[in-house]
């Protein structure tokens, strides 16, 4: 339920409410509007029958939550959540793109699509560590070294870094690289690890599960926000379908809805939506175009020699191209694409 504050409410009355709640079992939210003060409690409604909240001084209104989810919620928090990387402001009024390869295979490769995206107008770097593969027979990262070159891509680039964690006990490690956790497809139901990455406080971006309703999905992110961590980024990238000639189906509809329903940013990866580089210049057009906040786009400067998913990876040249594109998609759309960061102070860990 959310528990409103009247306007001009004293901080005793919020501290009162917060007291009350906590006693009968409540894990509680503060979320503090330019007017209002919202409290978000989680818990069994009917062991409040002693004092009912609505008489308590400074109390306004208690309104249920029906949806499943509460935090991740719109009810919960009406306003649109902003988070900020490193001087990158992600669900606000640009798009922010995040560019690199599927997989850091050396310094000199990582340090070369570092300085290749920046200059075409990439925001953030992605690039994996530790790769989660259908076989195991395929490369699985530098895992801490691939790390420590994407640390030292973002010193020269002055670019925020994304990357995959995959388990529980590498949590920490990847913490202390990354500006950005990223849960892959493979590990959104993986609730253990939810709640162990959402103890850093990093950003989070939640990848979809491939099977994963929308709900499901969202109630995801609802095991990272209940823990304190509301740094929470949504990341639509493609659901299996009974179609085969695309590596997944890229639902394009999950970005309204996702819009709809909660207050978290959206961003959309059309490089695993596809797997086909010929796909992700419309797809990231199109995503934009459907309010995403941002996209996620594998770039490698030799495709037909990258170690992990060259088929869907563009060429630096391809991608200088779909930045051009997708600045006008984003100006008709009332957007702008966001500016690289140029101060390397504002990043890191």
């Amino acid at each position: 339920m959310i528990v409103v504050l009247q306007k001009g409410a004293k901080e005793e009355d919020l501290t009162n409410v917060l007291k009350h709640l906590k006693m009968h079992g409540f894990a509680t939210h503060i979320v503090r509007g330019t007017e209002k003060t919202i409290v978000g409690a989680v818990g069994d409604k009917s062991r409040l029958v002693n004092i009912p909240l609505e008489a308590m001084s400074g109390v306004e209104s208690v309104i249920p939550i029906l949806a499943p989810y509460k935090l991740a919620s719109r009810e919960f928090k009406p306003e649109d959540t902003v988070i900020n990387v490193g001087g990158i402001a992600i669900g606000g009024k640009d798009v922010v793109i995040m560019a690199g390869p599927c997989s850091v295979e050396s310094k000199e490769q990582i340090m070369e699509t570092a300085i290749l995206v920046k200059e075409a107008g990439a925001n953030i770097l992605r690039g994996g560590a530790f790769k989660p593969r259908s076989s195991p027979y395929s490369f699985q990262g530098l895992k801490e070294k691939g790390l420590e070159y994407l640390a030292l891509a973002r010193e020269k680039t002055g670019l925020p870094i994304i990357t995959e964690v995959m388990e529980s006990e590498n949590v920490g490690i990847v913490a202390d690289y990354a500006d950005i956790l990223q849960i892959g497809a493979r590990n959104m139901q993986n609730f253990t690890l939810l709640r162990k990455a959402a103890a850093t406080g990093k950003p989070i971006l939640l990848k979809r599960g491939p099977s994963a309703t929308i709900e499901e999905w969202i109630l995801a992110a609802e095991y990272i926000l209940v823990e304190g961590n509301q740094q929470v980024i949504m990341c639509e990238r493609g659901i299996r379908t009974f179609e085969t000639y695309t590596r997944n189906t890229l639902d394009l509809s999950s970005i309204p809805v996702i819009k709809h329903l909660t207050h978290l940013p959206i961003i959309v990866d059309p490089s695993h939506g596809t797997g086909k580089w010929r796909c992700v210049t419309p797809m990231s057009k199109a995503a934009v175009a459907c309010g995403a906040d941002g996209v996620i786009i594998e770039v490698h400067p030799r495709p037909s020699e990258a170690l992990s998913d060259g088929s869907q990876s563009l060429t630096p040249e391809k991608f200088n191209k779909l930045v051009n594109e997708l600045e006008a998609v984003a100006q008709a759309t009332g957007k702008a694409l966001s500016t690289p960061v140029t101060d390397n102070s504002k990043v890191g860990v």
